[in-house]
């Protein structure tokens, strides 16, 4: 039998509020009786456990039987959804809708026809409202079944505005579908190679986006056909790092919640994203003052009247409030500032683990490892390459776990450990190959970090000096300048050559490109 944390319904009772576990029982009580109450007390027995152990349970309550225990998990579980489902109908847009759907098929099913059409005409007003295409469709294909039920003498006129109705929502519906996949599918690519690496990857994603997108006229679109178009472009201009396309995208984005505010609460994931994507492109260009105020709105999301904080808000919420908090520190060079939060930050990722995807997993520990790096705390940045670099997935993010490989050479450079440099190369070497992600500044890595060993104090200098001059050329070609975006490699360069600090090197830059964006 189960005896992990992975059971269903163990995962679903600690998923639960204090609130939520209140409600379940004050109404379960009022329907259950007699056999009943045994679901009641292993719901009790489980919220107990730490870790899940159904040897446990049997043990601690005798009145369940081993062979009725699966029948009574699933009965428990229905009943809490279904119970979920009634505590939250009222706030969420889509569940209220349904509701409406669900009473108007029990009406239609009682022959109760002008009532149902009634509650079939509240339901539609708020899927109008809310843009709510899918259940837009739903609705107008139940009032095709209703017609058949009324002999009306304007029976063509209602037939008339059904159909056309209908053709425009299917239109609608096929547009976002086109858009969302399309979206989707760039973020396979992103997910799997990170940005663009060669000119056959751009081949790749241009012609997948011309050859899908549907021809269309931007000012004519729904509210949701924009939301998803910009979404599309976004991640597209993204992937190819035309970061100034992608702030226009993503700008539109916001700026199309800003003039549809009561879609906000309603569609809050998409406005987040959206509020999310702004941000990245506005520390990609150092829009520092743009940046702040995008910041102001990510973090009064919270406040938003009417908006129910679920789990799902909450860690969307924390995972890019957690991630612009270290941009910030990195637009400005600012990693002795920035180091200081990364435990906080780290201990509250601890929490959110189980529900994040190792994609943004990665991201974090990559970032922290950057961070610490930066303020020159290499056996901490180290700690956190590891992590990255012991992952069993390595199919996910191959890039940074490729970069994650290069900057833990160069910070077992700067920690002395040249014993274990050359075995680091040797299985670096083997991961880009394999990977297919050795490119020309990988090679010029390597093979001067490889030399560094035989290279006396006093020629030092002039290595650094020429890896400089070998590597700045990569920064002006479009598809080698990628490397640049995982690790600013020519301000450590900078530092070593001038003896300064690398913190000061990057905050110069950064204050310099900050001010020419005011």
């Amino acid at each position: 039998m189960p005896n992990n944390n992975t059971d269903s319904l163990f995962q679903l009772i600690k998923s639960l509020t204090k609130a939520e576990k209140r409600y379940f029982k004050i109404h379960v009580n009022k329907q259950i009786a007699g056999e009943d109450t045994k679901y009641l007390k292993l719901f009790d027995l489980i919220d107990k456990q730490k870790d899940y152990d159904e040897s446990k349970i049997l043990e601690k309550e005798k009145t369940i039987k081993s062979q009725q225990l699966s029948n009574l998990k699933a009965h428990l579980y229905k009943q809490i959804l279904q119970n979920l489902r009634n505590l939250n109908s009222d706030e969420d847009m889509d569940l209220r809708i349904r509701e409406l759907i669900d009473h108007s098929t029990i009406l239609y099913n009682k022959c109760l026809y002008d009532q149902c059409v009634r509650m079939l005409e509240k339901a539609k007003q708020m899927a109008e409202k809310y843009d709510k295409n899918i259940l837009l469709l739903e609705i107008t294909e139940f009032e095709k079944r209703l017609v058949t039920k009324f002999i009306r003498t304007n029976i063509e006129d209602k037939v008339s505005l059904l159909i056309k109705a209908s053709d425009e929502i299917n239109d609608q519906i096929k547009n976002i579908s086109t858009f969302s996949n399309l979206t989707i599918k760039l973020y396979s690519f992103y997910l799997k190679i990170g940005f663009l690496r060669n000119h056959k990857d751009f081949e790749l994603v241009n012609s997948f986006l011309y050859s899908t997108l549907p021809v269309f006229q931007e000012d004519k679109l729904s509210f949701d056909e924009k939301m998803y178009l910009y979404n599309s472009f976004v991640g597209y201009y993204f992937f190819i790092q035309d970061f100034e396309r992608g702030y226009e995208y993503a700008k539109k984005w916001v700026n199309l919640f800003t003039d549809n505010s009561n879609f906000r609460v309603p569609k809050i994931e998409m406005y987040i994203k959206a509020l999310n994507n702004l941000l990245v492109s506005q520390s990609k260009l150092h829009k520092y003052e743009e940046f702040k105020s995008t910041i102001q709105k990510l973090d009064s999301v919270e406040s938003l009247a009417d908006l129910k904080l679920t789990e799902n808000i909450r860690l969307q919420l924390f995972k890019y409030s957690a991630t612009h908090r270290i941009n910030r520190y990195f637009m400005l060079g600012e990693f002795t500032e920035g180091s200081e939060i990364i435990p906080e930050i780290a201990e509250s990722l601890e929490n959110f683990e189980r529900l994040l995807d190792t994609h943004y997993i990665i991201i974090f520990y990559y970032k922290f490892a950057c961070m610490y790096f930066g303020n020159c705390e290499y056996q901490k940045a180290v700690f956190w390459l590891n992590k990255i670099i012991n992952m069993k997935d390595v199919d996910l993010r191959s890039d940074i776990h490729s970069f994650a490989r290069i900057l833990n050479l160069i910070s077992h450079y700067e920690l002395g450990n040249l014993d274990l440099v050359d075995y680091y190369i040797r299985s670096t070497y083997r991961f880009l190959i394999k990977k297919n992600d050795l490119h020309l500044f990988q090679k010029i890595i390597m093979k001067f970090v490889r030399k560094l060993s035989s290279i006396t104090k006093d020629q030092l200098i002039d290595a650094f000096v020429e890896l400089r001059e070998q590597l700045l050329p990569l920064n002006e070609k479009f598809y080698d300048r990628r490397p640049f975006i995982y690790f600013d490699i020519i301000s450590w360069l900078e530092s070593k050559i001038e003896t300064r600090d690398i913190q000061e090197i990057i905050h110069e830059k950064a204050i310099k490109k900050i001010n020419n964006n005011i």
